[in-house]
């Protein structure tokens, strides 16, 4: 009887807190512009992964939240917030800030999905800090959130090679050509994220990297 009495006391003050009270750990940003027109173009190429990491890991359904689609879930043992910012590319760093401010995540937790301009098409690169490189939504992060210390994504759309082309090539489509790459290229972004929160960047780009050149 003790022992019964025993268990039982220690099981109600040994339960698990529930999933909405576990802190968000990662705050996991895919930067685009929002609207059917833009869905396709190279320039959300960033909202594209963030969908593939929720497709992935079933993270959501997406609520509108922080001017932005917000979902929260786990990836691994890590609670993360998914964000894609509806402010329109130039002013995500608004959507960004009021979430980050929310969950009180420092830039070293803060992840930023971008199209990069100066990487070749189904290139990967993982950087922290450094430049904008003229990107008006890492520009607009660096601004509200004070700092250009957080985690970008560098996701390769490769340049029109010539710069009077390179908005419209930027809100252009992938072509039908992308379309043999792109598939794997974000599947294999959800696939390996866990690398990413474990601080293994190499890993997580070798993993991209070879899933799209062995197709």
């Amino acid at each position: 009887m003790i022992g019964f009495v025993s268990r039982l006391f220690l099981g109600l003050f040994s339960f698990q807190k529930p999933e909405s009270e576990t802190p968000v750990m990662w705050l996991i940003v895919g930067l685009g512009n929002p609207g059917k027109q833009y869905a396709d173009n190279r320039h959300n190429v960033g909202f594209m992964a963030v969908d593939a990491i929720a497709n992935e890991f079933s993270i959501g359904p997406f609520k509108a939240k922080f001017q932005g689609e917000l979902a929260e879930g786990r990836i691994g043992d890590q609670r993360v917030a998914l964000l894609k910012p509806q402010t329109f590319m130039n002013e995500s760093g608004k959507s960004v800030g009021a979430a980050a401010k929310f969950y009180k995540i420092e830039p070293d937790h803060i992840i930023a999905f971008h199209d990069e301009l100066d990487l070749a098409p189904a290139k990967i690169r993982v950087k922290k800090g450094g430049g904008n490189a003229g990107h008006n939504g890492l520009r607009s992060m660096d601004a509200h959130l004070g700092t250009p210390d957080y985690i970008r994504v560098r996701l390769g759309i490769g340049h029109p090679g010539d710069r009077d082309r390179v908005h419209g090539y930027v809100l252009g489509d992938f072509s039908k050509a992308d379309q043999d790459w792109l598939g794997y290229y974000l599947n294999a972004i959800g696939a390996n994220m866990p690398l990413l929160l474990d601080g293994k960047d190499s890993d997580f780009m070798s993993k991209v990297a070879l899933s799209v050149n062995k197709e």
